[in-house]
């Protein structure tokens, strides 16, 4: 029985070693970072007639893989073009401070819950073609 509990000592400490370096967080180097993730974003909410309001939220941020290649037929090219996007998302109201009184004060807006590499779609996102 004491051998049991000299062998498990050890191992026990072996193990929670390795599970103390599983859960630190590793560091993301944002600048090879290739993917779409959610991520904190601060913005000034404004509207006329209101002054501004910083705002913290949660918005889409990342790079995504995109490619051409030419090809002999019309149009002679393919392409694989996909943008960092919001999948999934939820609406907030703020109020905005010091709005002249025929202004209306509350400023909504989108709060990243899921963001994907997608089709860009005018819907959700800016997109640019030039």
């Amino acid at each position: 029985m004491k051998l049991h509990c000299v062998m498990l000592g050890p191992l026990l400490l072996l193990l929670l070693a390795g599970c103390g370096s599983t859960l630190e967080t590793s560091a993301i180097d944002l600048r090879t970072f290739i993917g779409c993730a959610v991520r904190e974003f601060t913005f000034l909410a404004k509207k006329p007639g209101c002054k501004g309001l910083r705002v913290t939220t949660d918005a889409c941020w990342g790079r995504c893989e995109t490619w051409e290649r030419p090809v002999l037929e019309p149009p002679y090219i393919e392409s694989h073009h996909r943008v960092c996007t919001y999948n999934e998302t939820k609406m907030m109201t703020v109020k905005l401070p010091k709005c002249d009184p025929d202004v209306d004060p509350f400023y909504t807006y989108p709060v990243a819950i899921r963001c994907d590499c997608d089709i860009c779609s005018t819907t959700t996102t800016e997109c640019e073609t030039a």
